[in-house]
């Protein structure tokens, strides 16, 4: 069904949440993985790629990390780092068509800040053709 599923990554302890949920999907349905995180600091958005900080060594340390996780569960990952806006970039990696389903945790901020600022969830599952898994956050690790 899911044959190449994207699961975007904050790099906070939210990310447990679709982690966990992820898992078990993949092993039932035997799907590969991409794990993205997109940098978005100052350096990862004036230098792309070829940015240099503490914050995308640490990003490529926790993409790393992740992927570790599900290979030693038996199930396919890649990790990819992007750089520049989250919502952007997520939705760019969708257009390349390589992907069957978005899986990402939310945040549940309000709806004031949500309606300004808008978010990254909001703003990639009405801007790609694919389904979108959204997951709240349960805030910390399980």
């Amino acid at each position: 069904m899911y044959k190449t599923i994207l699961v975007t990554l904050d790099g906070t302890p939210g990310d447990r949440t679709i982690i966990d949920h992820i898992k078990k999907l993949a092993l039932v349905l035997h799907s590969r993985l991409v794990l993205l995180h997109v940098a978005d600091g100052w350096a990862a958005r004036t230098f792309g790629a070829d940015a240099v900080s503490p914050e995308i060594v640490e990003d490529k340390s926790y993409l790393k990390d992740v992927q570790s996780e599900f290979l030693a569960a038996g199930i396919k990952a890649d990790a990819q780092l992007a750089y520049g806006d989250p919502a952007d970039e997520i939705v760019k990696w969708v257009q390349k068509g390589d992907c069957d389903l978005v899986a990402m945790t939310t945040h549940g901020h309000r709806f004031v800040a949500d309606l300004f600022l808008g978010t990254t969830a909001t703003r990639v599952r009405h801007s790609v053709g694919v389904p979108v898994l959204l997951l709240k956050s349960r805030g910390k690790p399980s």
